[in-house]
């Protein structure tokens, strides 16, 4: 069998996955906290058709003649760049300008996010819409965390805590109805050593792998982490522009690969028609 057939039939394979992959993106252009992505290509094996020779006295060395066997998806990567802001105005909100993940708990998983669309459910606890506890630590009265990392939870019987304020920092201060203010909890940020080989898990979330590094928790403004702004979302990092390029390369490449299936099917149906 021909083997430009299988090429083509490898290019195929290989420009869906990039259709995939674009037409998830441009899905996603509005998803907060949303990190867009890419897909590399490499080629396969190629057939040794003539192995290179010695050159000699008198006599010129030949290079090696190889025939390619097609293409295949070498990866499919994450683009982490920042995401712009979009002021929301709600409290609760809360984006991160700089590297680093929110943490969140839910039952024995552990998961990171860039989207901080939080609120508090009926018993305090500042969680995800997908029902993720948020971590941090509690802190004592000048502000310093205190034990090890839990769920961030705010009492609503403290004596008429009226509001909240978040520092950068991650720390949620009180204001009281008599006019003290006091630190209550701080946010914990995530750290990897490679974001890119986080697994993304759904929900705009993703668990650490074998290749990502252990994840660090710290405090915001330390260990590599960015800062965390209030009132405001990380919105999604998909370029549009770049995204419908990519689908109009994808497309083009599709079709030219299925003009090679059609060219090739048509040769071998010249060799069957040699035998009537």
């Amino acid at each position: 069998m021909l083997r430009s057939l299988y090429s083509g039939i490898s290019g195929l394979r290989a420009h869906q996955t990039m259709l995939d992959t674009t037409g998830n993106n441009i899905a996603n252009v509005n998803t907060a906290g949303f990190k867009s992505s890419s897909t590399q290509f490499q080629d396969t094996l190629s057939q040794m058709t003539q192995g290179a020779t010695t050159p000699q006295a008198g006599t010129g060395g030949g290079n090696p003649a190889q025939v390619g066997l097609g293409v295949q998806v070498a990866g499919i990567s994450t683009n982490f760049g920042q995401g712009s802001t979009q002021s929301t105005g709600k409290a609760t909100d809360m984006m991160i300008s700089g590297n680093g993940f929110f943490i969140t708990q839910q039952g024995n998983t552990t998961s990171l996010t860039r989207a901080g669309a939080f609120d508090f459910d009926g018993l305090g606890q500042l969680t995800s819409p997908d029902g993720g506890i948020v971590q941090g630590w509690n802190v004592d009265a000048q502000g310093n965390p205190t034990g090890g990392l839990t769920g961030i939870k705010l009492d609503p019987n403290l004596p008429n805590l009226e509001s909240y304020t978040l520092g950068s920092d991650g720390t949620l201060t009180g204001n009281f109805s008599d006019g003290t203010q006091q630190p209550i909890a701080r946010i914990a940020l995530g750290t990897v050593t490679n974001p890119a080989g986080l697994q993304k898990a759904g929900g705009s979330s993703y668990t650490v792998t074998a290749n990502s590094g252990p994840m660090t928790a710290v405090t915001a403004d330390q260990g590599g982490a960015g800062s965390i702004i209030g009132g405001a979302l990380e919105m999604s990092n998909v370029d549009l522009s770049q995204e419908f390029t990519n689908l109009i390369v994808a497309q083009r490449g599709f079709q030219a690969n299925a003009r090679i299936i059609t060219t090739s099917d048509e040769v071998l149906q010249e060799l069957a028609n040699l035998k009537r």
